[in-house]
């Protein structure tokens, strides 16, 4: 027989053996190897873990407007870099996009520079210009291609038009995303409000700014019978609330990022920007809390909220810095040691960065059965590396991470059966 590829000497589920890809489909994992299939092409997989590519549903990219910061072609260098075959990327860009022109435009130069992936899935503005005014035009969006909807950075606050547009975008069979915050609290608000924030002398952001807008989603959802999804939850308090939500089998799904689980506000010690984020980086308490959520299957998703910025923006006082965390190149790692510090394990991870989001948003994902689509990638758990600028392929290389030494590194990535990422040994 002989295969359109086979992947060499690889390792899935702790079981050693070859990979054979037909057609950019997963044919069959053989355990031990298989000398009877011959490949087109074939890959030395060196030993290294087969991983399905990872699905990132909150990201940020920039273009159009704010190229500088980052654009579509060095968002997805980072993302297939990082492991991400697929990314939602949210709509606050210059143009907002809120029209079917913008999206065209961003699935256009997604195309033109990664033809072959990794693929893009733009989120509609909910509103108009996200001014939470009126909504955006939810049909001409989706025909253009848009997976989701969200106000995400400029939560809508007036309920009754955010009912309608759970509503209509429940009709187009899509989901909102919320950013839960409610902006009376938060406003002029720098990290978390606490003792930290005290001592600093900065003012705080209180928890209940996020959980009260993740109650109100809750009770949206239940009235209406209707899932709404939550972004970047950050704190005890809204874990407690998404646990009653779904015992009482209320739609609710939510959504966390590596930065939640893996650091906490004491980051922001010495006025750190590189820590600064919306929401804020939280309690070590929140940190367990979340934790033992993901582990428990309270939130579904994990989501890096991508938000690249130029290094001069960063540069500045605390105060005037704006908020977000690069996230698409260091967040498998940063998760990765959770696994080695056995917070969590590689079947968690599979679910909260594949499986979960593929359901959710209904988008293809491979779980390497036959006939699965064969996108996968190579990793290596034993590899360390610094997180340094030059190792970063996103033009935003504002981490908390930079100079930490992390474990775990993408060393092949495969989409459709084809080789798109071989990172130099």
């Amino acid at each position: 027989m002989q295969a359109d590829l086979v992947i060499r000497n690889v390792v899935l589920n702790g079981e050693p053996g070859d990979l054979i890809v037909q057609q950019g489909r997963i044919e069959e994992f053989v355990p031990g190897g298989t000398e009877s299939v011959q490949g087109k092409e074939e890959f030395d997989g060196q030993g290294f873990f087969l991983w399905p590519s990872l699905i990132d549903v909150h990201v940020h990219l920039r273009e159009p407007g704010f190229e500088y910061k980052e654009d579509i072609n060095s968002g997805l260098k980072a993302a297939i870099a990082g492991g991400f075959g697929q990314v939602m990327a949210m709509a606050n860009t210059n143009p907002v996009n809120d029209s079917a022109s913008v999206t065209e435009f961003m699935l256009e130069q997604a195309r033109k520079f990664h033809p072959h992936g990794p693929f893009l899935h733009p989120i509609g503005a909910l509103t108009r210009g996200l001014a939470g005014k009126e909504l955006s035009p939810m049909a001409e969006l989706a025909r253009a291609g848009c997976r989701a909807f969200s106000n995400d950075g400029l939560p809508v606050e007036n309920n009754e038009l955010f009912r309608r547009a759970v509503e209509y975008s429940s009709d187009l069979g899509l989901k909102v995303i919320d950013h839960c915050e409610d902006v009376s609290l938060s406003e002029g608000g720098l990290m978390n409000e606490g003792e930290i924030s005290s001592y600093l002398g900065l003012k705080g952001i209180p928890v209940v700014a996020e959980s009260l807008q993740v109650a109100r989603d809750i009770l949206m959802a239940a009235y209406l019978d209707t899932p709404i999804h939550l972004a970047h939850i950050s704190c005890r308090q809204s874990v407690e609330l998404i646990a009653w939500a779904k015992q009482k089998s209320i739609p609710i799904t939510a959504e966390t990022c590596p930065h939640y689980l893996v650091w906490d506000e004491s980051r922001v010690q010495g006025y750190n920007t590189l820590a600064k984020v919306n929401p804020p980086l939280r309690t070590r308490d929140d940190v367990l809390a979340l934790q033992q959520a993901v582990r428990e299957k309270v939130i579904d998703v994990l989501a890096t909220d991508h938000a690249p910025h130029a290094e001069f923006e960063k540069d500045v006082p605390f105060g005037e810095a704006p908020n977000g965390i690069s996230g698409l190149d260091t967040a498998l790692s940063l998760c990765f040691g959770l696994v080695v510090d056995g917070v969590l394990d590689n079947d968690d991870l599979i679910r909260l960065f594949v499986s979960a989001p593929s359901e959710i948003f209904d988008l293809e994902a491979n779980t390497f059965q036959k006939g699965d689509v064969a996108d996968f990638f190579l990793f290596a758990p034993e590899a360390e590396w610094e997180v340094r600028p030059e190792a970063m392929f996103s033009r935003g290389k504002n981490t908390p991470a930079l100079g930490q030494k992390l474990r775990g590194r993408v060393m092949a990535h495969f989409l459709r059966g084809r080789l798109v990422f071989e990172r130099a040994i």
